[in-house]
């Protein structure tokens, strides 16, 4: 590393890099080694439109197992200089700066390497609570048995704690001379969710490509009042941080239409897709119904449930959770008071199934008819309905709505019981 040959080498092909960047959109961040202050330092360059933006040094380096680099390497702090001049024009220099795009809302970068994020504060964490939402690592990682699935943990765990995109770039094999492995391992997470991750030890070039919600990460942080409040407490440290702003030549019209959505969309947002996931979710919402029905009868002394049962979706999961409920409890199903109470538009097969249900958990069982009072309800309403026209608008549905959780309260007011509702 401390050759001439290869630190002018470098320069040279950041020189190059920033020539081809004159017609290309995005923005680079490519990494080097740079000589500053008589000293060495591991560097990410953000380059731009022809231009280096700004330089980013490495805050730790490695000195363990298989890493020496502090015998090659200074650390970000050792630097003196907060400007270096680099081809031929001044640059900002340090791991303090933000590269902020002035005409894309909400996109603020920032840059770090390999090391950086495997210590309890990377230096990512207080460019996120200042405002950075797209953090980037780039990471000549060699990999060992395992290391890659702590990549993966450390990846998410940064997206998420920071809420922001965190895009992370290891060497791939040809990247070095030494004797150790390399896979290529990328990944694009955002808020702990993975978006896109390279194929490891793949052949040939690989390039990976994520949409990143700006939009959604911003209104995270405005809901977490904790990111707030943990950057008010490093207020004075922030205030340090440097800003650099940058234009991206956004496409438009057709060109913009033509990059389509990469992002995937799901059918069902909120139900995973996969079927090992989704059987997890249901395992832990039943488990936190019961659990949070057993405590609330704990807690009041109460030892009977009164329920209503369509037969339909909601009821059967609330009378499932009821019966898990008594058996945690020590208690016997009988103590469940189960009711179905038809309307004017309840079917046989439904109540049928209410029935069928009830008998089959063991619960104490009974049907109460609401028609009647709703009837009263309508008449003393001057309800159509009641006369015997056929309006059916939402007084005549909530009244029924209404008797039946009127029934439920009195019946277990009168049972000493508690209402498990079916929502």
């Amino acid at each position: 590393f401390h050759q001439d040959a290869l630190l002018d080498a470098s320069l040279a092909a950041l020189a190059q890099v920033a020539d081809a960047s004159r017609a290309l959109r995005p923005l680079l961040a490519v990494g080097l080694p740079l000589r500053v202050d008589d000293r060495l330092f591991n560097c990410a360059a953000a380059v731009h439109r022809g231009r280096v933006l700004a330089v980013a040094p490495k805050t730790y380096l490695p000195n363990y197992r298989e890493f020496y680099e502090k015998r090659q390497f200074a650390a970000a702090d050792a630097a003196v200089s907060r400007e270096i001049r680099l081809l031929g024009e001044r640059i900002p220099f340090g791991n303090d700066i933000l590269l902020r795009a002035e005409n894309l809302d909400g996109l603020t970068l920032h840059m770090e390497l390999c090391e950086d994020l495997w210590t309890p504060i990377p230096p990512s964490t207080y460019a996120a609570l200042a405002g950075a939402t797209v953090l980037l690592n780039l990471s000549a990682s060699n990999i060992v048995i395992g290391k890659a699935g702590y990549r993966h943990a450390l990846s998410a765990a940064q997206s998420g704690n920071c809420i922001a995109a965190y895009l992370y770039s290891a060497a791939g094999p040809g990247e070095s001379t030494t004797d150790l492995a390399w896979d290529g391992h990328a990944v694009i997470f955002e808020n702990d969710r993975l978006l896109a991750e390279s194929e490891r030890f793949a052949e040939t070039e690989q390039l990976i490509t994520a949409d990143i919600d700006l939009e959604r990460l911003r209104q995270e942080r405005l809901r977490v009042t904790s990111f707030s409040d943990s950057a008010a407490a490093h207020r004075e440290r922030l205030r340090d941080l440097r800003e650099v702003t940058f234009a991206l030549d956004l496409p438009s019209g057709a060109a913009a239409a033509a990059l389509g959505l990469h992002r995937t969309i799901e059918r069902f947002p909120h139900v995973p897709a996969d079927s090992a996931t989704r059987d997890e979710r249901c395992f832990e919402a039943y488990n936190i119904q019961v659990h949070g029905l057993a405590q609330r009868l704990r807690a009041t002394g109460i030892e009977r449930i009164v329920i209503g049962v369509s037969g339909g979706l909601d009821s059967t999961q609330a009378l499932l959770v009821a019966a898990h409920t008594m058996d945690r409890l020590g208690l016997p199903r009988g103590n469940i008071l189960a009711y179905t109470m038809p309307g004017f538009a309840t079917s046989a097969g439904t109540r049928d199934n209410a029935l069928a249900l009830m008998k089959a958990l063991g619960t104490t069982a009974e049907e109460i008819d609401i028609r009647p009072s709703c009837m009263q309800m309508l008449k003393d309403l001057g309800h159509p309905f009641a006369d015997g026209e056929q309006v059916y608008d939402v007084t005549f549905e909530n009244v029924q709505a209404g008797e039946r959780t009127s029934h439920l309260f009195r019946l277990a007011n009168h049972h000493v019981g508690l209402v498990l509702g079916t929502g």
